[in-house]
C-alpha cells in the first residue's frame, strides 16, 4: 500500500500523541486501531495508517537504554563519566525519545558523537586516522583551484551500485520487485554509459526522470545480488558569483509549497524575516541561508526520515540535521523568500570512496542554477577552511553521481507498496506482494571501480 504523504501535516489526535511521546508504542497502535473502528474523516484515516508505519520504524531507531548508552562510552572510551551522556542529551547532540517512559538513545547516537565532538573522539579506543581522508581533502581543494583558476573541471566516474535481499528475508520462488538506483541526466551530467546489468532487467526508467531507477521483477528460487554498473562524466563549470550582477528579474518557478514537508510554517516564516530582513538581493538572501544553515545547523546521524513530519522545520528547532535535513531547510528558506530552490542527490564519489549525498539547488537570473552544499559547506567552516566553505555556496564538486533531481518523486514504474525511503533513492527498494522491505530485509551499496581526470 502506499501514502499520500500530504497527510503527514495533518496533527496527531491528541491522546495518540501522548501515548507517542511516551513511547508506548503498543498502546498507540492500540489506540489508533480503535480509532479507526469510527466513522473517521477520510484525511485523519490516511493520517493514522501514516503513524502506524512510524511507528515500526520507532520501535528500531531507539534501542539503547541509558544503562546500555552509558555502559557503551564506558567500553569505547579510555575515560567517561555519565554527566557527559547528560550534558549531550540536554545540548541536543545524542538523540533520544522515550520507550514506555524511560529515555532511550537512537541507535547511531555514539557514531554521532565521535564524528562532531572533538572531546569525545580525542578519547575514543577505536580511533584511527585514515590517511585516506587526509588524501581526499587535499585533492578536493585541489579540484577547488583547478576549477576557479581553469574556469571548470571534469572526471569521468566508472562506480557500481548494487541490493540483495538479506536471507532471512528472502522468500524462494515468490514474485520479487526490486527497483535499483541508476545515474540521471543533470546540469552537470550529459553523458552517461550503463555498462553492465545483472539479472536481465525488466525496465530501464528514461535518463531524464526525476528519480530514476532500472527495475526488476522475478521469482527466484535462490537468492543472489542485483547490480548495475555504469560511468558518468561529470563536467563542473566555476561561477564566480557577484551580488551587484543579479538581474532585477527574477524568476517565480520551484517556489511552491511541497507538502508534507517543504511548507512555509510560521517558524519557516519568521527564520526568513529574521536572516534576510528587508533585504533586496536574492543572491545575498541565499547567502544569509547557508550560513545560518552551516554554521548554526550542527551535522548528525539521523533518525530515518520517514519517522519526521516535518524535515526542515525538525532542522530549524532543533538545529541538527544530516546533509539532507540541512539541504532541506536551505530549499524551504529560499522558497519561503521567493527564491526557487530544488532538491538533487545520489553518490559523493570522494574522489577515493563513494557515498551516499544530499545537496540543493537555487536559481539567481542571470547565473541560472547555482548549489549550495550545506553538509559539505558546514564541515569546512567548522575546520577553520574559509575557502572552501565560501566555495560549496554557488559552486560544487565534479565528483557527484546524480540519481535524483527532484525531492520526494514516485518511481518508473511505480513502488507498490510503502518505501523504505518516501522521499529519496540512493541503495534501492525492493518488495514482495504483500509488503515493502524495509532497511534491515535488505542491503544495497556501492562500489567506486575508477575515476579519471578528463
Amino acid at each position: 500500500m502506499q501514502y499520500d504523504w500530504k497527510y503527514l501535516a495533518i496533527p496527531l489526535p491528541n491522546d495518540i500523541r501522548m501515548m507517542k511521546e511516551v513511547g508506548d508504542w503498543d498502546g498507540t497502535l492500540a489506540m489508533i486501531d480503535k480509532r479507526m473502528e469510527r466513522n473517521l474523516p477520510e484525511s485523519m484515516r490516511q493520517r493514522l495508517l501514516i503513524e502506524k508505519e512510524i511507528i515500526k520504524l520507532l520501535r528500531r531507531e531507539f534501542t539503547y537504554s541509558w544503562d546500555d548508552a552509558v555502559q557503551l562510552m564506558s567500553e569505547e572510551l579510555t575515560e567517561f563519566d555519565p554527566s557527559e551522556l547528560e550534558y549531550y542529551k540536554n545540548e541536543g547532540t545524542a538523540d533520544w525519545h522515550f520507550v514506555n517512559g524511560q529515555v532511550y538513545f537512537h541507535r547511531r547516537f555514539f557514531r554521532t558523537l565521535t564524528a562532531t565532538k572533538p572531546e569525545i573522539r580525542k578519547k575514543w579506543k577505536n580511533l584511527s586516522v585514515n590517511p585516506v581522508d587526509e588524501q581526499e581533502k587535499a585533492m578536493l581543494m585541489d579540484t577547488i583551484h583547478e576549477m576557479q583558476e581553469k574556469g571548470e573541471a571534469a572526471y569521468r566516474i566508472h562506480a557500481r551500485c548494487y541490493l540483495k535481499v538479506e536471507d532471512e528475508a528472502f522468500r524462494p520462488g515468490e514474485t520479487l520487485k526490486v527497483h535499483l538506483p541508476v545515474p540521471a541526466l543533470a546540469q552537470q551530467v550529459k553523458d552517461i554509459k550503463i555498462l553492465n546489468i545483472t539479472p536481465e532487467p525488466t525496465y530501464i526508467a528514461p535518463e531524464n526522470s526525476p528519480s530514476r531507477t532500472i527495475y526488476f521483477e522475478e521469482a527466484p528460487e535462490k537468492n543472489h545480488e542485483y547490480s548495475v554498473e555504469f560511468e558518468i562524466i561529470n563536467r563542473l563549470p566555476y561561477v564566480h558569483l557577484d551580488p551587484d550582477k543579479v538581474s532585477a528579474q527574477q524568476p517565480d518557478f520551484e517556489t511552491q509549497e511541497q507538502g508534507p514537508h517543504i511548507l512555509f510554517t510560521p517558524y519557516i516564516k519568521a527564520l526568513v524575516e529574521e536572516l534576510a530582513g528587508n533585504e533586496p538581493n536574492p543572491l545575498k538572501k541565499a547567502r544569509a541561508f547557508y550560513d545560518f544553515v552551516t554554521t548554526r545547523v550542527n551535522y548528525t546521524f539521523m533518525r530515518a526520515y520517514f519517522t519526521l513530519e516535518n524535515i526542515p522545520e525538525y532542522a530549524a528547532k532543533n538545529l541538527k540535521g544530516d546533509c539532507g535535513v540541512q539541504a532541506l531547510l536551505f530549499i524551504t528558506l529560499c522558497r519561503a523568500a521567493g527564491i526557487p530552490a530544488k532538491w538533487q542527490s545520489g553518490l559523493c564519489a570522494g574522489p577515493l570512496t563513494i557515498g551516499m549525498h544530499d545537496w540543493a539547488q537555487f536559481y539567481i537570473a542571470p547565473y541560472g542554477w547555482l548549489y549550495a552544499d550545506c553538509s559539505y559547506g558546514g564541515s569546512a567552516w567548522r575546520a577553520g577552511n574559509m575557502e572552501r566553505w565560501n566555495h560549496y555556496f554557488g559552486n560544487l564538486d565534479p565528483f557527484r553521481i546524480i540519481m535524483n533531481s527532484e525531492f520526494q518523486q514516485e518511481f518508473d514504474p511505480p513502488k507498490e507498496h510503502v518505501r523504505h525511503d518516501p522521499y529519496d533513492n540512493q541503495i534501492g527498494e525492493a518488495e514482495y506482494a504483500d509488503h515493502g522491505l524495509m532497511g534491515a530485509e535488505f542491503d544495497g551499496d556501492h562500489d567506486l571501480l575508477e575515476i579519471e581526470k578528463l
